[in-house]
């Protein structure tokens, strides 16, 4: 997965830097606010620190530890001629992934010593946890899918001496082979990357490697090791001097936010390295942006045999009054009611939580203090998009009893019944709630990573947006972007694709689109039966595509699998995005299948036809947080051949999700989504639709309302 680029156009180093820095800022902004306060751990050895290759190690070498699970880690190392920019994520507590973005000077095309821009993966698993005799053993692969630069396993044992000495000892082939182990492999350097090499994983010469680590106080590590890399390209390039296998570092941690490590590799050269931190499990958001809820009511004994009220339209009305005007106050809005004598079935839109159990939870609050004193059971309905999602079916005398219970929200929960929602639709609550305009303007901003002319472009301008809501799940919405300012759009790269064009020319559509219509849909969202959901929407589908989608979904509100599929005709856009079309037009489609794990692990599989008319499929894994963050990846196979899909063989990437509460000090449920994808390819795209069913509904659907379940009282 390599590109060059002329040594003129740019510094490296600051470039490749600064794309690292750009994408750290994506995981740790939410930290800064709270980064004097955070603690460092004090074990009874050393504590896991990141190599110069972003994943758990000393220096160049790795150790057998891991880091804290679900840590996410962005690491900016530079090394005379080398700068590698890391994302490390603690998948699970033993396996660590992680993608590196390298910048190597002088290890391009000899003929005019140009920079190699290089992409690699690595997968870390610590096989065996460390006991009072035992250490801990882990196994490794470096560069397991890319171009072979940094191409090398390992098998590794760490053990803590105490008095904060932890010793590393391992056996490593390829680059960690020394010479004749990098010369003994076969030599995918020239390779397209993107392919498993696997016949050459533990094979050829094999070397020990080994280091100590010591941490001297809370705060700062001294690092020794003993390195059999002899940087066998990069010597033979005159970019690094080789004199000794012993490396020296240091690494101050200023808090669990923030470490800069200083080494002396070598014998010739030093480095430094920058590491920015967080961890999704860890919530920083203040616990009440959204201010305190409507304490519930609780009735008198006896109260609830009055019925008079039903004969009673006058007091009917003040009620229902009262109840839009305290839903208004908690940002919820009442889209349908149902009252009777016994039980009241609401229909609530929740425009402000980012919790749906947080959004029920106050709706039923409201409810206790205006709903006459008869009515004991509570149908609490969201809607999403139009659509009833799940029934909620709580019992008034169980709200008002565990409102201040030490265990209330674990009580609710269990006497709770969360059901689908019945197709059968009440009287509307308000008929002013239809037709409703709402539009936005703000800032946005874009970036495209691993241009190899230029490693990291930003654009920023103004959005228009707007959504004309015209009736229960029939909508009109679009947005207009003006770029102001930034070099996104400056890249004159031609696509060297053999297939068919479908989004190798994302660069032109930066370039001309300065104005551009991002999206002009029609949408409509409905339920055709029992744990059936549906969605068909016609326009300009996203930037490059517009056409007519449609999709359906069955999942069953308590179950853990799902299955869907979607049809799609599409004809590709103009590349200013403005109203016309080009001559491509294509019919998609794919079937899905969607699997809650559990412990916060989403599984995804799409088989079908793809932009480009190649068929295959494509898997996903994402890992969530109560907190909503969520990190992922992907990879797509299909009919067409690695050698037809170009530099990267198959396309691949990650994906990070953050919330933007913590940020805009105030609830919202709005989210920052961005995809780091190591190329843009042909093979395997597919079509961008915004609004899919599945991450439509499930919000409210068994385990995940369950999960958000401890906010029902906030």
């Amino acid at each position: 997965m390599k590109a060059y680029a002329n040594e003129g156009q740019n510094d490296v180093t600051q470039k490749v830097a600064v794309a690292g820095l750009a994408m750290a800022s994506i995981m740790t902004v939410p930290l800064w606010a709270e980064v004097g306060s955070l603690p460092v751990s004090k074990p009874k050895g050393a504590n896991a620190s990141y190599s110069t290759y972003g994943t758990p190690g000393l220096i160049d070498m790795p150790t057998a530890l891991s880091f804290p699970d679900a840590e996410l880690g962005t690491t900016v190392f530079n090394f005379g001629n080398t700068t590698r920019t890391t994302i490390a994520f603690q998948l699970t507590p033993r396996l660590t992934t992680s993608f590196r973005y390298s910048a190597l000077k002088g290890l391009g095309d000899p003929s005019v010593r140009e920079t190699l821009y290089d992409r690699s993966f690595d997968l870390h698993y610590r096989l065996v946890d460390e006991t009072d005799f035992r250490p801990a053993i882990a196994i490794g692969l470096r560069d397991f899918i890319g171009t072979g630069v940094y191409s090398s396993e390992y098998v590794v044992a760490s053990k803590s001496l105490g008095a904060g000495i932890t010793v590393t000892g391992g056996v490593g082939w390829g680059r960690l082979g020394g010479l004749s182990g990098y010369n003994s492999r076969v030599d995918t350097f020239d390779r397209l990357g993107g392919q498993l090499e696997a016949g050459n994983w533990f094979r050829g010469n094999a070397e020990l490697f080994g280091g100590i680590a010591w941490q001297a106080t809370d705060k700062l590590q001294f690092k020794l090791e003993y390195s059999p890399d002899e940087y066998a390209k990069e010597v033979g390039r005159d970019i690094h001097d080789i004199d000794s296998p012993v490396n020296f570092g240091l690494d101050y941690r200023f808090n669990e936010a923030v470490s800069v490590q200083a080494f002396y590799m070598y014998g010739t050269t030093f480095g430094a390295s920058l590491n920015l931190i967080n961890n999704p499990k860890r919530s920083v958001a203040p616990s009440n942006l959204q201010g305190a809820p409507f304490p519930v009511r609780v009735r008198a004994p006896g109260a609830g045999r009055d019925l008079g009220w039903t004969v009673d339209n006058q007091q009917v009305a003040v009620r229902r009054d009262a109840l839009g005007k305290l839903m208004e106050n908690e940002g919820l809005a009442v889209e349908r009611l149902d009252l009777q004598p016994r039980s009241v079935e609401i229909h609530i839109r929740n425009d402000r939580y980012s919790y749906g159990a947080e959004a029920v939870g106050r709706t039923a609050r409201v409810l206790s203090q205006v709903m006459p004193d008869s009515v004991e059971t509570f149908t609490i309905v969201p809607v999403v998009r139009g659509v009833p999602a799940s029934a909620v079916t709580l019992q008034r005398r169980d709200v008002e009893r565990f409102e201040h219970a030490a265990d209330g929200s674990e009580r609710m929960l269990e006497r709770a019944q969360i059901t689908d929602a019945s197709t059968r639709k009440p009287a509307r609550f308000d008929d002013t709630l239809y037709p409703k305009f709402t539009w936005g303007l703000g800032p946005f901003a874009q970036a495209s990573y691993f241009d190899p002319d230029d490693p990291i472009r930003i654009g920023v301008g103004l959005e228009l947006s707007a959504n004309y809501d015209l009736a229960p799940g029939l909508s009109l919405s679009g947005s207009l972007r003006q770029r102001l300012a930034g070099d996104i759009g400056d890249s004159d790269r031609p696509s060297d694709s053999v297939i068919q064009k479908v989004r190798s020319e994302s660069n032109i559509y930066d370039r001309e689109g300065e104005t551009a219509l991002r999206t002009l849909t029609l949408d409509y969202y409905f339920k055709p039966g029992s744990d059936l959901y549906g969605r068909v929407s016609a326009g300009y589908l996203e930037s490059q595509y517009g056409g007519l989608s449609a999709e359906v979904l069955w999942k069953p509100v308590q179950s853990d699998f799902a299955i869907g599929a979607e049809i799609n005709y599409v004809k590709q856009r103009d590349y200013d995005q403005g109203f016309g079309f080009r001559d491509y037009e294509v019919a998609t489609g794919h079937v899905s299948g969607y699997w809650d794990v559990g412990g916060g692990y989403h599984a995804q599989v799409d088989a079908g036809r793809y932009l480009a008319g190649d068929w295959g499929a494509t898997v996903a894994l994402d890992r969530e947080f109560r907190n909503g963050w969520r990190v992922g990846a992907y990879a797509t196979l299909t009919d067409v051949s690695f050698d037809d899909f170009g530099e990267g063989s198959f396309d691949k990437g990650l994906r990070i999700t953050v919330p933007l509460s913590p940020l805009i000090g105030k609830e919202t449920r709005k989210k920052f989504t961005t995809e780091i994808q190591p190329l843009t390819r042909d093979g395997g795209a597919r079509l961008e639709v915004d609004g899919r069913l599945y991450e439509t509904v499930r919000e409210y659907h068994g385990s995940d309302l369950e999960g958000g379940w401890g906010r029902f009282w906030r």
